[in-house]
């Protein structure tokens, strides 16, 4: 099967072709369909597996072929952080160049004049909207964005978001919105929370579920044993070892705390890192991710805020300083490396109290890692 199958516009068709996309992932040959039809969708798949291509093909071949009013929003695509809502419009401009849709990204933390900017993106109708939770909220307060028009509401990476606590803000969402509005919901996972949003509000939806992906084969996991007290040590002998022959240290803290508090200390040892969390204002974010895509930097030190959804090449190593509390959260994480069919190294730092939670992931992905005690 190939994309031709799905009788796409010739001019979506010519983006497909730039982007050197050729053949549908597993998701896509599953979604694409359903989502033509105008079916409500429940979509259950891992990061990785193409799922934004799956819902923003079939939307943009909707508005190539039907006449829509330019002066109205089309579509609304809900991401649960700047980071991806950013990568979701870069995809569909991508996607959309030979076309005539237009989109625009809506997040928080920047100037007054990047609000007007997306408030007058709202007024005059861009194709495609994509925001987080909150920044559009503040623009549906002020009564100048008209959503009697949308036809398409996209929740993507739907599980985070509630995560997030952004429940509330989805169901205020939800109710500005036509009662014919097209719902897809896109998921990792599929805990009681996201079946109560969907009953709440999907109308007789189809159901996507693909298995749980397991790492890649390409990475190669070990687990470092240690006490809590060894776990900065041990990482700055990991990366002195191994930085010169690395292109790129990703690492991993459950906490902002922990993620400031490991930056300090490398840079105190001469060793230089950086920091992403949802703590910085959005131009420092922008700013340090486009500097370790670009290889100015090569340490990271991050929340799960960059362990779904966010696509950096080149990571040839992810260190886990806590054990996730979550085995799919161990996934995503170490499935930033060893990305197109490469190599990589995944070290979990596992201290006596984190044991319980390091043989779940090990059960999760039925596989005893390799130890190496401290």
């Amino acid at each position: 099967m190939n994309f031709k199958d799905f009788n796409f516009s010739k001019k979506l068709e010519e983006g497909l072709k730039m982007m050197e996309f050729n053949n549908p992932t597993p998701i896509q040959k599953k979604a694409i369909p359903l989502i033509q039809q105008n079916s409500d969708l429940i979509a259950i798949a891992q990061t990785g597996t193409g799922k934004t291509a799956a819902f923003v093909l079939p939307i943009l071949d909707k508005l190539a072929k039907e006449s829509t009013q330019s002066n109205q929003v089309n579509t609304i695509i809900i991401a649960p952080t700047r980071e991806l809502a950013k990568q979701i419009d870069r995809q569909v401009e991508g996607f959309a160049y030979f076309t005539n849709s237009t989109s625009f990204p809506i997040y928080g933390g920047g100037t007054g004049l990047e609000f007007e900017h997306q408030k007058e993106a709202l007024k005059k109708g861009t194709d495609i909207i994509i925001c987080t939770p909150g920044r559009l909220l503040a623009h549906l307060d002020f009564n100048y964005f008209n959503t009697s028009k949308i036809k398409h509401f996209v929740l993507d990476e739907a599980d985070r978001m509630l995560d997030m606590g952004f429940y509330d803000d989805i169901i205020r969402i939800y109710k500005s919105l036509p009662k014919n509005v097209q719902i897809l919901l896109f998921s990792a996972t599929m805990p009681n929370k996201i079946r109560t949003l969907a009953n709440k509000i999907l109308k007789n939806p189809k159901r996507i579920s693909l298995s749980i992906s397991q790492p890649a084969v390409g990475i190669k996991q070990l687990a470092y044993l240690c006490h809590e007290k060894q776990k900065i040590e041990t990482l700055q002998k990991i990366i002195n070892t191994k930085f010169k022959r690395l292109n790129q240290i990703l690492i991993f803290a459950s906490s902002i705390k922990n993620v400031k508090k490991i930056n300090y200390i490398l840079l105190t040892k001469g060793i230089k890192s950086s920091e992403m969390h949802s703590g910085l204002n959005q131009d420092l974010r922008e700013k340090t991710i486009n500097d370790f895509k670009n290889k100015k930097n090569k340490i990271l030190i991050a929340t799960d805020i960059l362990s779904r959804g966010i696509d950096i090449n080149g990571i040839d190593l992810v260190i886990n300083y806590e054990v996730p509390n979550d085995p799919e959260d161990y996934i995503h994480r170490i499935g930033r490396t060893a990305r197109a069919k490469k190599k990589g190294t995944a070290i979990t730092l596992v201290s006596h109290q984190q044991k319980q939670n390091f043989l779940k992931i090990e059960k999760f992905v039925k596989n005893k890692i390799h130890r190496i005690i401290i």
